[in-house]
This record gives structure tokens, sequence and C-alpha cells, in this order.
């Protein structure tokens, strides 16, 4: 590897480690001050750099934003892939295990997660760039076909009933969202309580039920 390649791969690696630690950092201060209030000085702050270095690798607090949102998404997109191609179980296994990918998934931020259902219930996503919304978009559909997949998969083997797949996955995106912005505001009156797990355990278990063949 010549000088030239070397210090090339160095920036990228410099590059890419510092817009995970802005990125850590907004995640912070999202979740302490919330994202209306947060401001890009307070995540300049917390990530120990000025506001012009943070504008080097980020245009505004909304391009973070959605950033943290695809972040989210590549993690969620990646393990549904994974478990649509998981060759050591079947499709009936891989529905079962769904509530405890999902339930992973919420673990993994939140805040996020349910700032980014919000934005897919307004008219949010029309005010983003169009690469954004294009990479959001495309993450989206990535999911919903590692979830078609595994309906695809238990049709096959005869074990599921004949619903058109994709209208199965976007059931299972339904009762995903609803669970969590539901169980989100019931903690706005008690905030110690939380059932999402076992909200998610009983829905999903109610939804592998309706599918089977008898």
């Amino acid at each position: 590897m010549g000088i030239a390649e070397r210090k090339k791969r160095e920036k990228e690696t410099q590059q890419r480690v510092r817009r995970e630690q802005i990125l850590d950092a907004a995640k912070r201060v999202f979740h302490t001050r919330g994202f209306s209030v947060a401001t890009v000085e307070d995540i300049a702050k917390e990530a120990e750099l000025s506001p012009a270095a943070l504008y080097l690798y980020f245009k505004n607090k909304d391009d973070i934003y959605v950033s943290l949102n695809l972040q989210l998404l590549e993690y969620l997109s990646g393990r549904l892939e994974g478990l649509s191609l998981e060759p050591d179980m079947d499709a009936e296994e891989k529905i079962a295990v769904l509530k405890d990918l999902l339930s992973d998934v919420y673990d993994f931020d939140p805040l996020i997660l349910i700032n980014l259902f919000h934005l897919q219930a307004s008219d949010g996503l029309e005010n983003l760039p169009p690469e954004r919304l294009s990479q959001l978009n495309a993450l989206a559909g990535k999911s919903l076909q590692s979830l078609s997949r595994i309906f695809d998969q238990g049709k096959a083997a005869g074990r599921l009933a004949g619903y058109p797949s994709i209208a199965l996955a976007d059931i299972v995106w339904i009762i995903f969202t609803g669970a969590v912005l539901w169980e989100e505001s019931k903690r706005m009156i008690n905030p110690e309580k939380n059932y999402l797990k076992s909200t998610l355990d009983i829905a999903l278990d109610i939804f592998r039920k309706g599918i089977m063949n008898p």
C-alpha cells in the first residue's frame, strides 16, 4: 500500500470515528434534553467539539437525527435479514422469535425508535432531503423483504395459510409500531411500568396462531 492510499484510509477512518462520536453524543443529548430542546451547540459540547467542527460532518440537527434513524434501521434490517436466512430454523420457529428480535430493536434505542414511528405517522418524511428519504425507504423496504421471505418459506413448507407475504410483513410492522406507541403513551402516566415485551409476546403469538394452517 502506497503512502497516499494509507493516508486516504487513515482519513476515512478518522472521519468515521468522528461521525460515530457525534452520533453517540447526540443520543445522550436527545435522551436528556429531548429532540425539540436540544441544539447543535449542546451536541458539539457533549462530543467535545466546536460547532464549526460538527458542521463538517452534519448539516444541522435534523441531519444528525435522520442519521440516528438510519443507524437504527440498519440494525433492524440486519437482524431481520440474518433471521430470514438462518438455515437451522424453520419459518414457524423464525416467526416465534420475532418478538425477541423486535424487543432487541426497541432496546437498541427506544427514544430514536419512538421518534421514527412519529416521523412516519406525520408529514415529517416529506421535509427530508431526497437522499436521506431514499436511504430510509431502502432500509425499511429491505426489512419488509426479509419478513416477507420468512412468510414465503412458511407457505412453501405448507405451514402457513396463503395470505400475501408482504401483507403479513406489513401487519407485523403495524403490531410493532402500535405496541411501542401505545406503551409509550401509558408510560407518560406511569413511567415506572413498561409492558412492551409482554404486549408484543401476546400480540405476535395471536398473529402467529392466526396464520398457521390447521
